[in-house]
């Protein structure tokens, strides 16, 4: 029997020297990942057996190790190499957009949020630092909320930003098993934040909503600008 496993280990390896993931499913991938913990066993029946509990690699990769090793046969070792992996892939993920300029590295700062933040089940609120030439050069989480809301306020990421020598910033917080769509709370807070920002020098480039259902950008909204319009009529009353 093992010569059968080393056979069909050897070709899953083949298949993703020659092709990558392109030609995997879910399925394999997880078993391929659980052959690094199982040295002799048919994994096959393990991977079957996870993506019907989890229903797919995302939700195996995040689920719990705990809940991992509730699957017959999958042991500790299993379980630490799945979440080695997703933890891995969430470093990389971070440091990837590092030092890039933001405006042609949001889809990769999108991605990265998207895979700290949308299968959390309590609201977490980050922050984007960037220098005067819109480069990324931090990101970190500043609160941690429950399941429908987050403490921070709009002095607290200036105060932040300053300690960071950032020029501008991006914002981000999750729904959690909701909508995208922000709430008319997330609407008056990115509107306080920008105005406090604008009177710091600095400048708020967006605030990401990002939810299983669908992010939301208020950049791309265009509700940003619209904030910056409003400022401006503002501050030209008293230079009049």
């Amino acid at each position: 029997m093992s010569d059968v496993n080393d056979g069909h280990r050897e070709r899953l390896r083949r298949k993703f020297i020659e092709h990558g993931l392109d030609k995997f499913t879910d399925e394999e991938i997880v078993e391929l990942l659980l052959t690094f913990g199982t040295p002799r066993r048919d994994c096959k029946q393990m991977a079957r057996q996870i993506m019907a509990r989890f229903g797919s690699l995302r939700s195996a990769l995040e689920a719990e190790s705990g809940e991992l090793m509730e699957i017959s046969g999958v042991g500790p070792n299993n379980a630490f190499g799945i979440k080695f992996i997703h933890h891995i892939t969430r470093k990389f993920l971070r440091e990837r957009m590092m030092g890039a300029p933001y405006l042609q590295s949001s889809d990769e700062a999108l991605e990265y949020l998207d895979h700290a933040m949308k299968s959390v089940d309590h609201e977490v609120f980050k922050v984007i630092y960037l220098n005067a030439g819109s480069e990324i050069i931090n990101e970190e989480t500043i609160a941690v909320g429950t399941a429908v809301e987050v403490p921070v306020s709009p002095r607290q990421i200036v105060e932040r930003a300053v300690k960071h020598g950032a020029a501008s910033v991006v914002l981000a917080h999750n729904h959690p098993g909701g909508e995208g769509e922000p709430s008319a709370e997330d609407k008056s807070f990115t509107r306080e934040t920008a105005f406090v920002c604008g009177m710091m020098g600095m400048k708020l480039l967006d605030h990401l909503i990002v939810s299983p259902r669908g992010n939301y950008s208020f950049s791309a909204e265009g509700e940003l600008a619209e904030y910056e319009r409003e400022f401006a009529r503002f501050y030209a009353k008293f230079d009049k």
